[in-house]
């Protein structure tokens, strides 16, 4: 585990338990909201999320799907809130880059404001393109910044207690995908939040 991997693990332990009505999780709700709108799944589709938390937004997910959930996160306290949250979805105590799954088995994976955190994307990208269906949906909803407070701030993260390494922009994110089996399918931007949907070649 990498220093990044043990701040965030850190962080987010010390959250679990209330982690709704923390400023990150009433932060994150817009994500949430955002993805239910825009993920769009067949029943009975094989559904991971990637550093889910506390599982809320595979829960809603579930309000208006039925599918066959999964949710991986490197905090073990966090998968703990999110077994008791959805109690018929299966949890895994993992990192972005070695997803607990086999080659091919995967319909849709999401990411909702964590992909800032993941210390090496090149292994994430490479991890999804392994486990996922061909054509298979990747959702990133990730924080938008404009260009020049992405130069001041991420100079910065390496400092971050919470284990943040990077904002990117949708441009980075697309790029690093089609050079491992994606095509970019939409980008959707709304404030402060981004959402990239790619499909597995």
């Amino acid at each position: 585990m990498n220093i990044y991997e043990k701040r965030s693990k850190n962080s987010y332990d010390k959250k679990a338990e209330n982690y709704d009505s923390t400023f990150d999780g009433k932060f994150t709700v817009k994500f949430k909201r955002m993805m239910c709108k825009t993920v769009c799944i067949n029943d009975n589709s094989t559904v991971v999320d990637v550093a889910c938390g506390n599982g809320r937004l595979l829960n809603m997910l579930a309000e208006k799907s039925t599918f066959y959930g999964h949710g991986v996160d490197i905090s073990d306290k966090m998968i703990e809130q999110a077994k008791k949250i959805n109690p018929n979805m299966d949890f895994y105590v993992a990192g972005c880059e070695n997803l607990p799954f086999e080659n091919g088995k995967i319909d849709i994976i999401t990411v909702c404001a964590a992909f800032h955190h993941f210390p090496n994307i090149q292994k994430f990208a490479e991890e999804a393109e392994r486990v996922m269906k061909k054509g298979g949906i990747l959702y990133i909803a990730e924080v938008y910044l404009p260009t020049i407070l992405r130069v001041i701030c991420n100079p910065f993260l390496k400092f971050s207690r919470a284990g943040d390494v990077k904002f990117y922009s949708s441009n980075e994110i697309v790029s690093l995908f089609e050079n491992n089996g994606f095509v970019k399918k939409d980008i959707e931007i709304d404030g402060k939040v981004q959402i990239v949907k790619l499909q597995r070649k």
